[in-house]
């Protein structure tokens, strides 16, 4: 088993004074690092976020850089990227510190907050995705090695997809895990835009990156997001 000192949590956020405070408090707890790193809130987001109990930093907006920002501002053993929508389970610290060595990162099974029966079947299909491609996404909280991290060289300086792209490289250093407990994720994209069409989006993104459209027009076709 990894002997595992410290976990540092950073979360990204953009106009989020609505969740933040949950997402902080869902590990605050269990880690001493907290950062929230703002991409320039003009809402509450700042101080819902020291009132949590999380240090907030300051970065250019985008969530790749944001989340690097707070990766090389904290000097824990492992990582941990948090989205401002999502919660963790308890127990998610101690399945971390108790991954075997050879585990470079991972990320934790991806569930929506709304009990409508279709959202069980976006959840089946991450499942899949993760069992056959060994591809999380960011919404499934991120977790990695700090040395790892750095010898894949971070999240990219792009608009979109930096989570894939940080995965697909942390593969080539080791193997990946993904322990049992929920990260817990808002609904809202579904609710507010419509679950086929927000489906489809996210598959067709995919798609549209694999046949080669820049990332630059990927941001706009997905509608710009942190």
């Amino acid at each position: 088993m990894s002997c595992v000192r410290a976990i540092a949590v950073v979360i990204p956020c953009l106009n989020e004074a609505g969740a933040i405070g949950t997402a902080v408090a869902s590990v605050r707890r269990e880690v001493a690092e907290v950062v929230v790193v703002d991409g320039g809130s003009r809402d509450a987001t700042i101080e819902e976020a020291r009132a949590s109990g999380a240090r907030v930093l300051s970065s250019p907006r985008g969530r790749g850089v944001q989340m690097d920002t707070g990766a090389r501002q904290t000097s824990s053993d492992w990582l941990l990227f948090l989205h401002a929508d999502t919660r963790l389970e308890a127990g998610w610290a101690e399945a971390v510190r108790r991954l075997p060595e050879d585990v470079v990162g991972g990320a934790f099974r991806f569930r929506l907050d709304s009990p409508r029966p279709r959202y069980r079947l976006v959840e089946a299909g991450v499942r899949l995705r993760c069992t056959l491609l060994r591809l999380p996404y960011g919404d499934q909280a991120l977790f990695v090695r700090r040395d790892a991290y750095l010898a894949a060289g971070g999240f990219g300086c792009v608009p979109i997809l930096e989570d894939v792209d940080l995965v697909r490289r942390l593969r080539k250093e080791g193997r990946l895990a993904f322990p049992s407990v929920a990260a817990v994720t808002s609904a809202r994209r579904w609710e507010e835009r419509g679950f086929l069409s927000t489906t489809a989006q996210n598959l067709s993104v995919l798609l549209l990156d694999a046949m080669g459209m820049s990332r630059t027009r990927l941001a706009r076709y997905y509608g710009g997001r942190v």
